[in-house]
């Protein structure tokens, strides 16, 4: 038997609970893993709220990356075999000791990035290649702005893109969190518990603004952050921490300098095995050359994933946090 995580309705940390279920057979195509750690990420909470649609009439298990070993391969996999080290972003179902995974939704991990690197940073570190790479073109002495810079996303994109050459302005909560994310490369991170971050923002770049906004915080944060783009500046929207901007018009765009407006999902851009593999390998390589440090600031047994939700809503956590299972 093996323990996994699930909700039988939509809602916050207090639908979880912890169930077992039997070791399940791997069909054709797929592959069973014992899975040693699982990274918590807010798309969990928004697929467990209801936020995204819910399954009727079946359990929903939560969790969307995690790493672990192959224990069986069905039929026609080719490129696995028992006990290689393997990681996935993006398949819900990731809270459990063991679970079935199609074989095009998995990479192989090197062995310079351990399990629990790799849970920490498969989703949020692929989130931040297409961000940096792929959602907008950023050449080296661009001004960006990055909301929740202290998240592990957050402290990911700060240190990629300084990598880039990019001038990186980041907002955070507390002075704990604006120390964390100059650590992490940030050039200037506003305290917006304590000032407007468009002031901040203006007076920092001397009333020019940024090329891009990243903004996964949504109704706290819109839309204030069209006011510190530049003419023709892109706000790149790939979250909602705070809430949906529900106020959003498309007409808003025009009066702050005919800007752009893009909602990115990190699914898009990982679609075919090809496309996983070539992100996969930007940021292993990121890794590798010590371009990127993963701080897993938190950890939790899978049974106490309940109290980690309420931890990350109520942002009490920085960097990554993970679940382990003992396996």
């Amino acid at each position: 038997m093996a323990r996994f995580v699930c909700a039988e309705k939509p809602g916050n940390a207090d639908v979880l609970q912890v169930r077992d279920r039997p070791t399940p057979t791997p069909g054709p195509g797929e592959v069973l893993i014992e899975q040693t750690a699982i990274g918590l990420n807010f798309i969990d909470i928004y697929q467990t709220s209801g936020i995204y649609p819910f399954p009727e009439n079946e359990l929903f298990v939560p969790g969307n990356e995690a790493a672990g070993r192959v224990m069986a391969c069905g039929e026609g996999v080719t490129g696995f075999a028992e006990g290689d080290r393997v990681g996935y972003p993006m398949v819900v179902g990731a809270y459990a000791e063991e679970r079935i995974i199609p074989a095009a939704k998995l990479v192989h991990l090197p062995d310079n990035v351990s399990d629990e690197v790799a849970a920490a940073s498969m989703l949020k570190g692929m989130t931040v290649e297409y961000l940096v790479n792929r959602s907008a073109h950023l050449s080296e002495g661009d001004t960006v702005l990055f909301h929740a810079a202290a998240g592990c996303v957050g402290l990911i994109a700060g240190q990629w893109l300084k990598h880039k050459g990019v001038t990186v302005i980041g907002t955070a909560g507390s002075a704990e969190k604006v120390t964390l994310a100059k650590q992490a490369g940030y050039d200037h991170v506003v305290n917006y518990s304590e000032e407007s971050f468009v002031d901040a923002v203006m007076d920092y770049t001397s009333g020019k603004g940024v090329k891009v906004v990243y903004d996964s915080v949504g109704k706290d944060t819109y839309p204030h952050s069209l006011k510190v783009l530049q003419n023709y500046g892109l706000l790149v929207s790939f979250g909602q921490s705070s809430g949906l901007a529900s106020d959003f018009k498309i007409s808003d765009l025009a009066p702050h300098g005919s800007l752009y407006l893009q909602r990115p999902t990190l699914g898009t851009y990982i679609a075919t095995a090809e496309r996983l593999a070539d992100v996969s390998s930007n940021l292993f390589d990121m890794l590798a050359h010590n371009h990127l440090s993963i701080s897993i600031n938190q950890r939790y047994d899978l049974a106490d994933a309940a109290t980690a939700f309420q931890a990350l809503t109520s942002r009490k956590t920085t960097g990554a946090t993970i679940f382990t299972t003992g396996r």
